[in-house]
């Protein structure tokens, strides 16, 4: 079981204030600051410094909090392990929007029917709540296709998914668009702070000096059904995974924006936390995940 000192250093990582981690623990604050006391002794290191009330992590803390993270994880994976040495083996994982409902079922049915007597719970969200449940051990292992620290996880490319512009088939431009920079006056749709598909086209964007706040106009919206209906009725264009609009553009009623200075494709990653006991088990499953696909080398060593 985790040191319940290291389990106050964590909350104090979280909340980056000494009292809101008190209250947090149901703990009084001089209890908190004994624990933090103990573990700067124990290490003979500071690891954090004041500003003010707000607490910052000092380098050893930030090492410290990194290592703490996946003692945390291993610790409830190990607890979930030996409750199920009596019952049914389960899988606990996190698929971004995009790789749960366009990437991963197929693979997934496979597995299933190769192992019947699975047990398995997928949640979906964005990148970002994704890695805070798996630093919480709430989740064993993510599929994302958004950006995260690779000093943090350990990393598998799942696929390399081409990430393009798209419009409707009755869309009419303000201005034919040859470069990005042309379709800054077109109403964009896209996902919600936080997802991988809108990150990476913020980081196209910074790429040529360019934000997201350049377009006209520009709608949040979390559902990629929804983006790619309202897509469709020429309501707006949208940056999306090509594997989330293959049937459409095999159907003709979405089609890719012809841009000349715009040829992207990003990862899909499989990742964990860095140092996991477990890291042979998800390597194996990896490996079956993407049996069909060829399995691509170990990137995350």
């Amino acid at each position: 079981m985790l040191d319940f000192r290291m389990d106050t250093f964590l909350a104090v990582c979280e909340a980056m204030n000494f009292t809101r981690a008190a209250e947090k623990l149901n703990i009084t604050q001089p209890a908190v600051s004994q624990h933090i006391r103990f573990l700067e002794e124990y290490y003979d290191t500071r690891l954090f410094q004041m500003r003010g009330k707000k607490a910052e992590l000092t380098r050893a803390g930030k090492l410290l909090q990194s290592v703490g993270l996946t003692m945390k994880h291993d610790v409830l994976s190990l607890r979930k392990e030996i409750r199920e040495l009596q019952e049914k083996k389960s899988l606990r994982f996190g698929v971004t929007l995009t790789v749960g409902e366009f990437v991963i079922p197929g693979p997934l049915g496979r597995y299933l029917m190769l192992h019947p007597d699975i047990s398995l719970k997928m949640e979906v969200a964005n990148t970002q709540a994704l890695l805070k449940k798996l630093d919480g051990g709430e989740i064993d292992f993510a599929l994302v296709e958004g950006y995260f620290a690779k000093n943090e996880y350990e990393h598998l490319v799942y696929a390399t998914e081409p990430y393009i512009a798209v419009c409707g088939k009755r869309y009419a431009f303000r201005k034919e668009p040859k470069r990005l920079e042309d379709l800054m006056e077109e109403r964009l749709i896209l996902r919600e702070p936080g997802s991988g598909t809108r990150e990476i086209l913020e980081r196209c964007l910074e790429e040529r000096n360019l934000s997201l706040s350049d377009f006209s106009n520009r709608i949040e919206i979390g559902s990629i059904a929804a983006i790619k209906e309202l897509v469709r009725e020429a309501y707006g264009v949208t940056f999306l995974y090509e594997a989330a609009v293959k049937k459409e553009l095999r159907e003709g009623t979405l089609q890719k924006i012809p841009i000349e200075d715009f040829s992207v494709a990003h990862d899909l990653t499989f990742i964990w936390r860095r140092g996991s006991a477990f890291s042979e088990q998800y390597k194996k499953l990896f490996r079956e995940l993407k049996a069909d696909k060829g399995l691509d080398g170990l990137s995350g060593r």
